[in-house]
């Protein structure tokens, strides 16, 4: 009996022992979305999603699972199965940053697959926070990343309406925290102009990069730089709100973009 006791009070310590040593599980930051914000290779540089740089804000006790894909819309994300391993991983703490619209709100025919009515891309949305919240996660709602266009007049046009409203309004009504990169994002190009916020983009001339020999206009895909920018936008808005990720960011004193 004294054995007995004596090897369970041993086994006991010593699982006490190997708990006390685990260091503590990292926090996890999962971002979905679309090619505003998702990985990018090195083939396709410079175009750069803005979900990588942020990623270089954070101390070691941070993670980050980019799971934001292009082209893909709430829909889309959900059809392709995308969304319940994220759903299933999920553990007390981590955080769902989730930034849609572009392809939602697409309703040209040639992209009649991803289009997502408002009504339905807000029943996605909430999706996306009630099954985070199930599993004790946190849910950030980040409205679509502006476009760049401008008026004739040289004032920055508004390019996401009704998906940004409805953005605030599910915010709203689930009392999530709403980080506004479209107009946050607006601003930025309306301060710079017309031409200088050209340097944010994918604006290639031909034969000016050897990954885009015949180059690339795009104002809706940032650049290295445009991202990093746009990253920083969403890190001041995180400290703004003082969210409690704001205490993981490590570069409280850099000059980021006010």
């Amino acid at each position: 009996m004294k054995k007995y006791r004596f090897g369970l009070l041993a086994a006991t310590g010593l699982l006490a022992l190997l708990a006390f040593s685990l260091p503590p599980r990292k926090t996890k930051i999962y971002m979905i979305g679309d090619s505003t914000m998702c990985l990018y290779g090195t083939r396709q540089f410079p175009i750069t999603g803005w979900g990588m740089p942020f990623a270089d804000y954070f101390d070691p006790t941070v993670t980050i699972d980019n799971r934001a894909k292009g082209g893909r819309s709430t829909r889309t994300f959900l059809e392709e199965n995308r969304w319940q391993p994220i759903a299933d991983s999920l553990q007390p703490g981590d955080y769902v940053i989730m930034q849609f619209g572009h392809n939602d709100e697409a309703k040209e025919p040639q992209f009649a697959a991803r289009y997502t009515p408002v009504p339905d891309y807000k029943t996605n949305l909430i999706k996306f926070i009630t099954e985070s919240r199930q599993k004790n996660a946190i849910p950030i709602l980040v409205t679509p990343v502006s476009r760049r266009n401008f008026d004739k007049d040289g004032n920055a046009k508004e390019t996401h309406v009704e998906y940004t409203q409805a953005v605030f309004d599910v915010g709203k009504q689930y009392q999530v925290p709403v980080i506004d990169l479209d107009a946050k994002s607006r601003a930025l190009y309306q301060q710079l102009g017309p031409d200088r916020s050209k340097l944010l983009f994918m604006e290639l001339d031909s034969a000016e990069h050897p990954n885009y020999p015949v180059g690339r206009h795009d104002n809706t895909h940032f650049n290295e730089y445009g991202a990093r920018l746009m990253a920083e936008i969403v890190l001041n808005e995180i400290k703004a709100q003082h969210l409690a990720l704001a205490d993981k960011i490590v570069h409280k004193d850099a000059a980021l973009t006010k």
